[in-house]
């Protein structure tokens, strides 16, 4: 050899020759190899579509393409029926990719974590206990529903309101948002497609740049066009998820023309490439290029083939010397395809492997009985009418259909025995796997095992329809548990039994579930399809109404969902699953005994059920019996030491009891077990706050937010952190955000109100607050907080009104009966202020209570009991100089010993303070003195710290009460009222005080 060139390899030669050997379809083969030796720039076209009807050799043209592309040295991808989304088409190509050594690895990265984020969405959402975060779990069409995570949202027909799947997918972030690790995360678990498409185009971009062309070939369109159509073409033609490099070209091969509505507008870019049956000539050099020469030979095969060029080069392969049968009309199709295949062995291997639905060497080997024939894969690999695909193999659907046709008719029993043979071998490698001996959720999550499950249970149905169709049916809610792409699967698998086996009930079962699949919410539509009839059994009935009730709880259908989870309970009431989810139904509903009553029976069922633990152990949270919880929650985490959720929710149960240092072992526990586990982060955050940690809080906030930008509880508890370190702008920015991000956050706009009102702006807090209430009237927290503003600026009337519907919503609140109280006070309703003090010092004995309750003793005469609770509030804590000033008051009424020094006490405690409630109560300890001069003094100090219009009043109403109890100090009282009464707006003066 001369030169420096690298000789050729015989593997190169081979495939030379074998492409020099192909005919026909030079047209359009050539038009594809013209654009590969075009620059970018100069080639016209770069997406073409090859249709046509089965067998007119679709998939051999696209494998030339495919050949002359990697002889060009591009790197190609291939995409068939085997995938069911486009999440699976990208899976797919990445690895392909990296097999040609252009790594997509990035993508590689998302799909994993995908995956993993996936399986703890799935395991938190629909399995787990209630979110730890407010709000039910809902879930738009377009978000877990549309991949299955969660079993289907909305009716069997027709689309959810636009508004309620818009604030479900919030809710549902919000909800991932404590489950997962990230903001990205939610978004990948949420929109994955949306995720992981701009990942996958900028990679691919990328190794444009280092290769001439990149090649994608999306063969059998026809079947995932459907799923895939929207993505590709916005891949293509848009910029939504990136730019496509200009060196990509991307091959579409299906039996039909591309879907009008999805492609109209762009159909101009499209090279169309239609396929037909040979013409004469294309056939007879086929015949020429195989070594048939022979013309009456030709004129059979012409016959027998009708040009079809699938047939043509099956029937051409053997190179027939003579036309023995010639003409015969009665020949099957099959006998077409093996005409001179002669040798029993190889037609019988030929016949038993279009049993399986794909082919390795091991299901080959399953299939033939013949000892022969065992070792002639090799050779059934090389027949024109299998397609081969990286060591899989599958036979041309016009091929195997004939086939199946013949053997079923030929013998029925010699059928049933094959498919038999072929569903235990199946059922073999599937029970052979590790994971067949744990959990149905981790069997169905392994890729493996649901391939061998897949073709175990087809082959039942091949071999007998009757007994393994319930299964069969039976079987699609395991798969729809798993995703929706799976349950796709199954349909599809049914379906193409019933084509398969010509058995009606298989066919019309799988006709209705391929048009429930074409539904906006198709695992839903599926599940109400199977209840709809006798299809289920008992048990199998009481597992769909447990999905389609999960889905109903998702979508916010509340109702729905109750009454599917009653009758699931109903069909099967030893079912803990089922017990689980109706309790978790009876909780969004408040209805917390009830749900008790179901978790108890579920953990008695199975001691071992670690989520219904903790789901009971947050229900106790919920009902204030922490120790309970913690006890319920110990047993969890027991179980499952990992429960990241269950050690995450005794944090929330220790912080509720005020034990912050237990509470903060717990969530730094969580965010180790899970460092991107969002809401344990920012809960950790809550305990340091409370611990007084600011500047760690303030961190851990920070950590919060950067995990999720749109994390709405950890922004508005950094702007309570911000606020209570003195920094407002912060605070005001941090609640701001949040109430953007979600305007019907109660808390932040409670937040804010209160803020504006710490501040002085009592007309924007009154804003904040009326709002608040707008969305939440029943709210027993939000009201008293208005009521307070109303009462700072003087509004008692409507302070009280506020306070009478807090009581009303909450009798059990000592807060709301205090501050109702002192509102009576102002308002000189002595009798209703006692009943509100002692019902709220029953309920919470703190020393303000009881102080509180004293005064009012005070005002109606009577002293001795206000001596005794004022007595009571100083031993609980004796550094309050307001209880001081008000014994005082008890002692000078009663002419008792120790005025002199109460007071000095009074005096010296409320001096060093700068409290406006501290400076008011001096001004009445040096009005009781009497110090007229100090008591000046002391209010100018008041009027300088900035006091509320209602604080004014309210310290007008306490200097008169002084007056009953010393009438000497009329005169100077009266004199520190006028100038407490010109400090009011105009608009309060009239108020009566």
């Amino acid at each position: 050899m001369s030169g420096g060139g690298r000789a050729p390899s015989r593997q190169e030669l081979i495939r030379r020759r074998r492409r020099t050997g192909f005919v026909g379809r030079r047209s359009e083969l050539a038009t594809f190899t013209e654009v590969l030796r075009q620059t970018p720039e100069d080639a016209a076209q770069f997406l073409f579509h090859v249709h046509g009807p089965g067998g007119v050799g679709k998939s051999t043209l696209v494998r030339q393409m495919e050949t002359a592309a990697r002889e060009a040295q591009a790197v190609t991808g291939y995409v068939d029926e085997s995938v069911t989304d486009p999440v699976e088409a990208m899976k797919s190509l990445a690895g392909q990719f990296a097999q040609q050594g252009a790594q997509l690895k990035a993508l590689e990265r998302l799909l994993t974590t995908y995956q993993q984020r996936r399986h703890e969405a799935d395991a938190g959402v629909v399995e787990g206990g209630p979110a730890p975060s407010p709000g039910s779990v809902i879930a738009s069409r377009v978000g877990l529903v549309g991949l299955g995570l969660i079993p289907g949202v909305g009716a069997f027909t027709g689309a959810l309101d636009a508004n309620q799947v818009a604030a479900g997918a919030e809710q549902l972030k919000g909800v991932l948002s404590a489950r997962l690790r990230s903001h990205e995360d939610v978004q990948l678990v949420l929109s994955p497609v949306r995720a992981l498409a701009p990942v996958f185009l900028q990679e691919l971009a990328e190794i444009a740049q280092r290769r001439s062309w990149v090649v994608l070939f999306f063969d059998t369109y026809e079947r995932t066009g459907p799923v895939l159509d929207s993505w590709l073409r916005d891949v293509l033609v848009s910029d939504r998820y990136g730019e496509l490099p200009a060196n990509v070209l991307v091959v579409l091969a299906g039996q039909g023309r591309l879907d009008a509505q999805c492609w109209g507008d762009w159909l101009d870019l499209v090279a169309d490439l239609p396929l037909d049956v040979f013409t004469e000539t294309e056939a007879r050099q086929l015949l020429a290029a195989k070594g048939v020469t022979d013309e009456h030979v030709i004129e059979v095969v012409l016959r027998l083939s009708g040009r079809l060029p699938l047939l043509v080069s099956t029937l051409a392969e053997s190179q027939p010397a003579e036309a023995a049968e010639v003409g015969d009309p009665s020949g099957t199709a099959v006998e077409r395809f093996l005409k001179w295949v002669t040798l029993p062995e190889r037609r019988a291997a030929a016949l038993a492997c279009a049993l399986p639905q794909e082919l390795d060497e091991d299901v080959y080997r399953a299939a033939v009985e013949d000892e022969e024939a065992r070792e002639l894969f090799g050779w059934l690999r090389s027949m024109p009418f299998v397609i081969d695909r990286a060591g899989r193999c599958h036979y041309h659907e016009v091929v195997r259909t004939a086939m199946l046709r013949l053997q079923r008719q030929r013998s029925p029993v010699r059928w049933r025995q094959q498919h038999a043979r072929l569903a235990e071998a199946f059922a073999g490698w599937r029970t052979r796997l590790a994971c067949d001996a744990v959990g149905l959720n981790e069997r169905w999550r392994d890729e493996r095992w649901c391939g061998y499950r897949l073709q175990e249970t087809y082959h039942r149905l091949c071999e007998d329809p009757d007994r393994a169709l319930p299964l069969a049916l039976r079987e699609l809610l395991d798969a729809w548990s798993h995703s929706t792409a799976t349950l796709r699967r199954w349909v599809q698998m049914l379906a193409r039994a019933g084509q398969d086996t010509d058995d009606r009930g298989i066919r019309e079962w799988s006709d209705r579930l391929v048009a429930a699949m074409a539904e906006p919410e198709p695992g839903i539509a599926a599940m109400t399809l199977l209840l709809s009839g006798p299809a289920l059994d008992r048990p199998g009935r009481a597992v769909a109404h447990r999905l389609r009730g999960i889905g109903h709880h998702g979508a916010a259908r509340h109702d729905s969902a109750l009454a599917d989870f009653e009758r699931a309970v109903a069909l099967d009431p030893d079912q803990p699953q089922a017990l689980h989810s109706r309790a978790r139904a009876l909780i969004v509903g408040k209805r917390y005994e009830e749900a008790l009553a179901d978790l108890d029976r579920a953990v008695e069922l199975d001691p071992g059920f670690s989520a219904a633990f903790a789901t009971r152990g947050d229900t106790r949270r919920l009902t204030a019996r922490h120790q309970e919880a913690l006890a319920d929650l110990d047993r969890a985490i027991e179980l499952d030491p990992g429960h990241t959720w269950a050690v995450g929710s005794r944090g929330r149960t220790y912080l509720e009891l005020g034990r912050y240092e237990e509470a903060l072992a717990e969530f730094d526990r969580a965010v180790e077990l899970d460092p991107g586990y969002v809401w344990a982060v920012g809960s950790r955050a809550e305990a340091l706050r409370e611990l007084g940690r600011h500047d760690e809080a303030l961190a851990g906030f920070d950590r919060a937010v950067e995990l999720d930008p749109e994390y709405t509880w950890a922004l508005g508890s950094r702007g309570r952190v911000h606020w209570e370190s003195g920094r407002t702008a912060e605070a005001l920015a941090d609640l701001d955000r949040a109430l953007e991000l979600d305007p019907g956050y109660v808390w932040a706009l409670a937040s804010r109100g209160r803020i504006h009102r710490e501040l002085g702006r009592y007309d924007d807090a009154l804003v904040a607050y009326d709002r608040a209430v707008e969305l939440d009237p029943d709210s027993p927290w939000v009201v008293p907080l208005r009521a307070l503003v109303h009462q700072e600026l003087g509004h008692l009337r409507e302070a009280l009104t506020d306070l009478d519907r807090a009581v009303a919503l909450d009798p059990g609140s000592a807060g709301a009966l205090g501050a109702r109280a002192d509102i009576h006070r102002l308002l000189g309703h002595h009798q209703e202020v006692l009943a509100d003090h002692d019902r709220a010092v029953q309920l919470d004995p703190a020393a303000w209570r009881v102080a509180a309750r004293g005064l009012t003793y005070r005002l109606l005469g009577r002293y001795p009991e206000a001596l005794a609770d004022l007595d009571r509030a100083i031993e609980a804590d004796p550094g309050t100089g307001r209880f001081h000033q008000e014994k005082a008051v008890v002692l000078h009424a009663l002419g008792l010993p120790g005025l002199d020094a109460c007071l000095a006490r009074a005096v010296e405690i409320l001096g060093q303070g700068r409290d406006v409630e501290d400076l008011g109560a001096l001004v009445l300890a040096h009005t009781l003195a009497p110090d007229p001069a100090g008591a000046a003094r002391a209010l100018e100090s008041f009027l300088r710290a900035g006091p509320s219009a209602g604080r004014i009043a309210a310290l007008r109403i306490d200097l008169a009460t002084l007056v009953d109890v010393i009438p000497s100090a009329a005169e100077p009282v009266a004199v520190l009222r006028r100038r407490l009464l010109d400090a009011l707006p105009p608009e309060v003066r009239a108020t009566p005080s």
